[in-house]
């Protein structure tokens, strides 16, 4: 019986090398008929195209894609990019030499002896597999797969197959093999985002590579062949299996004992991941303003306006991109990000919103809480955001939607001192100056519908007046107010925001809560903006700078301007809709901001150390009974500030000039005006559609205060 299996086994195998000759004719004839077939220029082109990638190769090109890691405000890591690779690169000689006797005898034993192409592996690889019962053995050389794993996609088609075959004779005429075998290692693929030996040791082990035993090296060596067959994680039996015959090859090779082979099979394998803290929020946040800034770096101008239907589609696929791009760079390329993120201010931020919103547990059908709550912090000596939330904490795998950024409500009566408070200031008002509260045809009422007559601007802002802020919007008009926002970047303005209903907060898209933050920080900081954004710089991997931020600021209101809102807004907190929100012990100015039907509130403030901003609201607007900006938003704020600034010693806002010494100033502009230079006069964009792009959906309704 068993010289029959014997017999029956080795037929079989004479059947296979037979069958694998007849295939090597039909390849040969095919390459003849493609070649006399017209396909000749092609395979030339193959071949110049291979010559050319090796050619213009060098070592960097095998380190391209190395881990990204990101660093807080200290110098400390947050986390590091994970995206199509994850490599720690190793020189050839930091491997341990068990690393590239267990690769080069289960993947390609004469990688040694070939140039690059071993036409005897087909059927070395068709022996093995009769012998073990699977296939163990691939017919590709090490140098081929290093071939179309670097330069070439995973296509199996003639053309990438022969263009592989080139590349593979090209890179043995120019490199060595260490180089070759080191190049390899580092390059291919361990599973669960795995790239190369050590960055596979760090993740399945949680130690480097050359902490490594002979059994633990063998047992990684074996995924890489197939990483969802071998993968660890959840076929643990198959990549015992596999490294077993590693072991035993290698022992055949004479590259350990066989006591040694016996003691490596008998090890058990234990598992231990390194324990990863995954800051949500701030690392969406940090790889959005990360990748924007090489985009831009590259030469890629943002715009928010747009000539017409097809200007702005053919901007958008540009954007798109260039942001893919970049984004693979990012998470490519090595780099070493450094931020402005306050870890210790993170936490403060997303504790206050969690605790307010505790309560509310109700949860949509993906799981995730129907009420939500975002914020940002920017720390206005440096212009930097240095915390974000972008929603309540839940456990989910994966990155979450981050509110802060990418979500855009309508902000109520928070936006009066952007567009109309602030600006009417710079036309010759002051707190002081009288206005009328009255009843207004076809306009708006007060939140409280009350009507009061006379009164200073203070008032009108404090009591957050409906009807005052449309009379003053309306002498601004509409098209002056919102270019204030145009210059601030603010990203989702449409040529339909410019009516009266905009004083209110009813924009058509509205805004998000960064654009809120590094909006009211251009009020504390004398009405100069900087671009929000929480990068400082990025290096290269050797520490090189590759782009790095000034946070250069452009003059939007004017100063004096700036300076009387801050005032008026410590007024809003002291005795108006914000009442008793303030810091303790810290000068605080302020704004609330409900939307209709209570559907969104915000709260919007600073100090003369941190501005935030507040949005507190379901996803899919709905209304929210008792849901004001003074409420949940306010309290927020309030809770997170007060930590915020624990220890730190009372600073004055500066104060503006009176009013008879602004009325000079004022004659000063103009005289200065008419000399021909700059006038101060409020930034006008142009008009225009604008960019939709992650909005959430808003209500169209107007506001109230």
């Amino acid at each position: 019986m068993a010289r029959k299996k014997k017999k029956k086994k080795y037929r079989l195998f004479w059947f296979f090398v037979w069958m694998q000759f007849l295939l090597m004719i039909l390849v040969v004839g095919g390459v003849a008929y493609y070649y006399y077939g017209g396909y000749g220029k092609q395979i030339a082109d193959m071949k110049d195209e291979a010559v050319q990638f090796v050619r213009s190769s060098n070592e960097n090109t095998f380190r391209s894609s190395q881990t990204s890691v990101v660093f807080d405000k200290n110098g400390e890591k947050i986390t590091t990019l994970k995206g199509e690779k994850d490599v720690y690169y190793l020189d050839y000689e930091q491997m341990p030499v068990d690393v590239g006797a267990a690769i080069v005898s289960i993947e390609d034993k004469k990688f040694y002896q070939h140039k690059g192409i071993d036409y005897k592996a087909i059927i070395r690889a068709i022996k093995a597999m009769i012998e073990n019962g699977e296939v163990t053995q691939g017919g590709s050389t090490i140098t081929q797969q290093l071939s179309r794993t670097v330069f070439l996609n995973q296509d199996k088609t003639w053309e990438r197959k022969v263009e592989e075959m080139f590349i593979a004779t090209e890179l043995e005429k120019k490199y060595n093999k260490n180089q070759i075998l080191e190049f390899y290692i580092n390059n291919i693929y361990f599973g669960n985002g795995y790239y190369g030996i050590q960055a596979a040791s760090i993740g399945y082990f949680n130690k480097e590579v050359s902490q490594l035993d002979l059994s633990q090296i063998a047992f990684l060596c074996a995924i890489p062949n197939n990483p969802t067959l071998y993968d660890p994680l959840t076929n643990i039996e198959n990549t015992l299996g596999r490294r077993d015959r590693i072991l035993k090859n290698m022992y055949e090779d004479g590259k350990i004992s066989e006591s040694a082979m016996y003691l490596a099979k008998a090890e058990e394998i234990e598992l231990k991941r390194p324990e990863t803290e995954k800051n949500n929020y701030v690392e969406t946040y940090t790889y959005y303003c990360a990748i924007r800034l090489l985009m831009e770096q590259d030469g890629f101008t943002f715009r928010t306006e747009f000539n017409s239907k097809e200007d702005k589609e053919a901007y958008q696929k540009n954007y798109s991109n260039m942001y893919e791009q970049c984004q693979k760079r990012l998470y490519t390329a090595g780099y070493r990000i450094y931020t402005s993120m306050d870890l210790e201010a993170q936490t403060q931020l997303q504790q206050a919103i969690d605790d307010k919103l505790k309560d509310f547990t109700e949860v949509n059908e993906e799981g995730v809480y129907k009420l939500q709550g975002a914020g940002v912090c920017i720390d206005n000596e440096t212009g930097y955001v240095c915390a974000i939330v972008g929603g309540r904490s839940q456990d989910f795998d994966g990155y979450t939607l981050n509110r802060a950024y990418q979500s855009y409500r309508q902000p109520g009566s928070a936006i009066k001192p952007l567009i109309v408070y602030t600006p009417i200031l710079e036309r010759g008002y002051t707190p002081d100056s009288i206005v009328v509260d009255q009843a207004i045809e076809d306009g708006p009422s007060n939140a409280d519908g009350v009507y009061s007559g006379e009164m200073t601007l203070r008032t009108a802002l404090a009591k957050s007046k409906n009807s005052v802020a449309w009379q003053l919007f309306e002498e601004v008009t509409p098209k002056v107010g919102l270019s204030y926002l145009k210059a601030m970047n603010f990203s989702k303005l449409a040529v339909e925001d410019e009516r009266l209903t905009s004083s209110l907060g009813g924009l058509t898209n509205g805004a998000s809560p960064v654009e809120m933050a590094a909006a009211y920080a251009t009020l504390e900081n004398d009405g100069d903006y900087r671009m929000p954004t929480c990068i400082v710089k990025i290096t290269d991997a050797q520490g090189n700078v590759v782009v790095s931020t000034t946070q250069e600021a452009e003059k939007i209101y004017k100063t004096t301007a700036a300076r009387m809102v801050t005032n008026m807004m410590q007024t809003v907190i002291q005795e108006g809709t914000g009442r008793g929100l303030g810091v303790s012990n810290m000068p605080s100015a302020g704004k609330t901001g409900t939307t209709n039907d209570n559907k969104d509130g915000w709260f919007a403030g600073y100090t003369p150390y941190y501005t935030a901003s507040i949005w507190v609201g379901f996803d899919m607007p709905e209304k929210l009974p008792g849901l004001t900006g003074s409420s949940y938003p306010g309290e927020i704020w309030h809770t997170f500030m007060e930590n915020r600034h624990q220890g730190l010693a009372p600073v004055e806002f500066l104060p503006y000039v009176q009013a008879d010494t602004y009325e000079k100033e004022l004659d000063l502009q103009r005289e200065t005006q008419e000399q021909g230079e700059d006038s101060p006069e409020s930034p006008d964009n142009g008009d225009g559609d604008v960019l939709q792009e992650n909005s959430s959906p808003g209500d169209g309704e107007l506001q109230d205060g």
